[in-house]
């Protein structure tokens, strides 16, 4: 997994980018060596968006991109959120491409 954290409006000091790599560290197991995971760190500008710390994740994989943003007070807790959801999709990803598709069933012949 190679991973690149960005900010937008916020600086990504080493302890942020190394709290965002061990949270991630769990989705690494899960997806193959070179798949290119991206996080961008933001903050909301506007006093009055009261959860402003935001944490976008994308991750590309050979199937679909599989993309989630999530927003709190706190930057760690929007990271924290933010793998989460990663992961459900990740788990449900990893599912879809293990299944055996449906065609190899039993033929009914409308009896």
């Amino acid at each position: 997994m190679r991973l690149e954290v960005k900010g937008k409006n916020v600086e990504v000091t080493p302890s942020l980018r190394s709290y965002a790599e061990t949270k991630l560290a769990k989705l690494q197991k899960q997806l193959a060596e070179q798949t290119q995971v991206q996080v961008e760190l933001s903050k909301e500008k506007n006093p009055s968006i009261a959860n402003g710390a935001v944490a976008e994740g994308t991750i590309f994989t050979k199937g679909p991109t599989l993309r989630a943003r999530e927003a709190s007070r706190d930057i760690r807790a929007s990271i924290d959120l933010l793998v989460e959801n990663l992961e459900r999709q990740v788990k449900r990803y990893r599912e879809k491409r293990t299944e055996e598709p449906r065609r190899r069933g039993p033929h009914h012949n409308g009896e």
